[in-house]
C-alpha cells in the first residue's frame, strides 16, 4: 500500500512482519509540452538526481550523476537521464540500508537542473520510496506547481530507532548542482 505524503509530513518505513533492507528512491518528471501555432511539441529537460549522506549533520559521501556508487558501495545511482522522457522514474538510487555506514544518520534526496532550466518547465515531478526486495511502492510524494526555481530538496530518509523513517520536504532552491544547493540542504540533514 502506497502512502501518499504531502510536503513535510513524515513516515516511518518499517516493514511489516520484516526488515527493509532495500530501498529505490525513484525520481521521476516530464517536460512541460511547448505549445506553438502549429500546435505542441516535446521539450527535453535534464534534471539531476542526487543523493546526499549526512553523518550527524556533516556531508560524508554524495551519489550524483558523476559519481555513481558511494565509497563504501551501500548507495548506487542508476544512471543519468538528459530529457524526462518515458514513464516511471527517470533516474533512481539505490539504497541498501544494511550496508549503510553506522555512522550514517540521514540521505538527502535532491533534483536539480544542470541545464538552468526552471521548474516552470517541469510537470508530473514525483519522488517515491519502493521496497527494492518485493518492487513494491511503499510512498509517494508529489509535487505541485512549478516555479522559478532550479532545483528541489525532495526527501530525507533517516534512522529512527531500528528503523528508518521519510520525510517530504519539497523545499525550492536555486543551483545548476547539489555544490550549489549544499548550504540549504545541510539545513535538512
Amino acid at each position: 500500500m502506497t502512502v501518499s505524503l504531502q510536503k513535510g509530513q513524515r513516515i516511518s518505513l518499517e516493514k511489516p512482519g520484516g526488515v527493509l533492507t532495500m530501498v529505490r528512491m525513484g525520481l521521476g518528471w516530464d517536460a512541460v509540452k511547448k505549445k506553438g501555432f502549429f500546435g505542441s511539441r516535446d521539450r527535453e529537460v535534464d534534471l539531476d538526481a542526487s543523493c546526499l549522506l549526512f553523518a550527524d549533520g556533516r556531508l560524508a559521501d554524495v551519489i550524483y550523476f558523476g559519481k555513481l556508487v558511494s565509497d563504501d558501495g551501500s548507495v548506487r545511482h542508476t544512471g543519468d537521464n538528459l530529457t524526462g522522457a518515458g514513464d516511471g522514474d527517470d533516474e533512481s538510487v539505490i539504497v541498501d540500508l544494511g550496508r549503510l555506514p553506522v555512522h550514517v544518520t540521514s540521505l538527502v534526496f535532491t533534483v536539480s537542473s544542470f541545464n538552468g532550466q526552471t521548474f516552470n518547465e517541469v510537470e508530473n515531478a514525483f519522488c517515491r520510496v519502493v521496497d527494492e526486495t518485493t518492487n513494491g511502492e511503499m510512498a509517494r510524494y508529489t509535487l505541485t506547481g512549478g516555479g522559478g526555481h532550479t532545483g528541489m530538496i525532495m526527501a530525507r530518509l533517516y534512522r529512527h530507532n531500528d528503523g528508518w523513517k521519510m520525510n517530504a520536504i519539497g523545499e525550492p532552491a536555486q543551483g545548476r548542482t547539489f555544490q550549489d544547493m549544499l548550504p540549504m540542504i545541510a539545513t535538512h540533514a
